[in-house]
């Protein structure tokens, strides 16, 4: 398969899959988000690869969710319709990364917002340049609960989720380290080569028995709660874009969110 709105490359027993739409500051088309999915089943089949990094090609990870296109294809359906859709594409997407049998890490630089934020999430791991920032702020501008898969408390811990969520801040790759999300902070002019390098370590493991350490560490997560309260949530986030009070938040404010947009495209 080509792809048209990712990269997939294969670095010895490591692959990197990129955001690759720039211009758009990476925003996650339905293509985007299916061709993700295409490379993570090619990954996962492929016994070479025993590391997967996911990135973005560009000035940012992911600005989040592509609103343009969202309304432009998915602006009138009906409840049903959009649960049908993004328990696939936005659901799906994420615990799809985060079953994907072997050890993931993100590699994050700007923009790191929303559906972005969720993505990136999902991953084991996780590097941020010195100018990475991360945001979910549709509480405020939307009041939607969150976007579709609520893994903030899982990694940054249940007090600062609610301040992340609550206030909609921005937070700052070096904040996001001491919340203890973010793994490793590099310069810039680093992060591919620290990215890999990890990755490549890890890679020196058995494939056998890494697979089934990381098998194991997300029951453990499972038995916490993981599975079954992003299950919860996505109910939740999903009546809570239906309700009088976000229909009218976005009919008067969605220029102006698309406008943020586009704005974080261009920074």
């Amino acid at each position: 398969m080509e792809y048209t709105d990712i990269t997939y490359e294969v670095l010895g027993p490591v692959v990197r899959i990129c955001h690759n739409r720039p211009q758009q500051a990476n925003a996650e088309s339905e293509n985007l988000l299916a061709e993700i999915d295409h490379a993570l089943d090619r990954a996962k089949r492929d016994d070479d690869v025993r590391v997967l990094i996911l990135g973005g090609v560009g000035k940012h990870f992911s600005a989040g969710h592509d609103l343009v296109e969202g309304m432009e294809k998915r602006g009138k359906f009906t409840p049903e319709q959009s649960w049908l859709w993004e328990s696939e594409y936005y659901l799906g997407n994420a615990m799809r990364i985060h079953d994907f049998p072997k050890p993931t890490v993100a590699q994050v630089q700007g923009a790191c917002v929303a559906g972005g934020f969720m993505v990136a999430n999902m991953c084991d791991l996780m590097v941020a340049s010195d100018d990475a920032f991360f945001s979910d702020p549709v509480v405020h501008s939307l009041a939607a609960a969150s976007v579709e898969t609520l893994v903030h408390p899982w990694v940054m811990g249940m007090r600062k989720a609610k301040e992340f969520l609550f206030t909609g801040q921005r937070l700052s790759a070096a904040e996001a380290k001491e919340w203890g999300m973010v793994n490793h902070v590099v310069p810039r002019a680093d992060l591919e080569a620290f990215t890999l390098k990890l990755a490549q370590h890890i890679a020196l493991a058995p494939p056998i028995g890494i697979r089934m350490m990381k098998r194991s560490l997300n029951r453990a997560a499972d038995i916490m709660g993981f599975r079954n309260s992003i299950m919860a949530h996505f109910d939740t986030h999903t009546l809570s874009t239906e309700t009088a009070e976000h229909h009218r938040l976005r009919n008067a404010g969605m220029d102006k969110s698309l406008a943020k947009a586009k704005e974080v495209r261009g920074a």
